[in-house]
């Protein structure tokens, strides 16, 4: 009977919490389709939100922007991540803890924090702001998310693996490429996932790095946000919803198949 009794709680309390976190997005992209400007009352089924998203030139360069510092950053923040992870694992030298200790720093400090002190060390080296410092932003604060992932993945790495195929006669750039890199491969698409989700969505520290002429989707749909919420803006979350959506499923779908393999 207890066991019955808290079997009931446990689902009556797990609906309650899915519906807490996933209610309002449900809301949101229901009201994208709504024919009225007001997000109070339903008044008819549209697409006519969508069709002006696609008509609006700002949304669709802020778009393009967004997507070009995105891609740039992950690769190259997944780049370095890779040489981090995998020459602290392998090496060990004097301060190691502490230097592993200060990869993370840029996870648990404020964004707010993160955000000034580039704007500070840009102005202090005199790089005018745009896509280049946006890039350089977006690097900083999405290494670490990928140290962690890789780090997680390269804990259970079997180092015998490597040690195998330096004896068969591979060079250490051989066995990185054929042996080490497919075994982490999975945290390395994980994190490259996080970093360009993190990117994309970005809005405290993109704010005190863009320029003029580099605003990006966040920092525009923020801006159209001040001025009352309207359904295209409604019709820009829901697409970003479903983006997001599409490349966490699709991490997820190559780690499940990796780990079946």
């Amino acid at each position: 009977m207890k066991s019955k009794t808290y079997k009931v709680v446990s689902t009556i309390y797990m609906v309650l919490i899915f519906t807490f976190l996933y209610l309002p997005i449900a809301i949101l992209i229901i009201y994208s389709f709504n024919k009225s400007r007001l997000n109070v009352i339903w008044t008819g089924f549209t697409f006519d939100w969508y069709k002006r998203l696609m008509q609006d030139q700002d949304v669709l360069n802020a778009l393009m922007n967004s997507l070009k510092v995105a891609f740039i950053s992950t690769t190259l923040s997944t780049m370095i991540g890779i040489m981090t992870s995998v020459g602290m694992y392998k090496y060990k030298f004097r301060g190691k803890s502490v230097l592993d200790a200060l990869l993370y720093i840029p996870i648990v400090i404020p964004e707010v924090v993160m955000g000034i002190s580039l704007l500070v060390f840009f102005n202090m080296v005199h790089v005018p702001s745009g896509l280049l410092t946006l890039i350089l932003a977006h690097i900083t604060f999405s290494v670490p998310f990928i140290v962690m992932v890789v780090n997680a993945r390269l804990a259970g790495f079997d180092k015998s693996l490597e040690e195998a195929s330096m004896d068969l006669g591979a060079t250490q750039w051989e066995t990185f490429w054929k042996v080490t890199l497919p075994l982490i491969m999975p945290g390395v698409v994980a994190g490259a996932l996080l970093a360009f989700t993190l990117s994309i969505d970005d809005v405290t520290v993109s704010f005190f790095v863009a320029g003029p002429t580099s605003t990006t989707l966040p920092l525009k749909i923020f801006s159209m946000v001040k001025f009352g919420v309207s359904p295209e803006i409604n019709a820009l979350s829901t697409i970003m919803i479903f983006i997001t959506l599409s490349l966490a499923l699709i991490g997820e779908k190559i780690r499940f198949s990796k780990q079946n393999n």
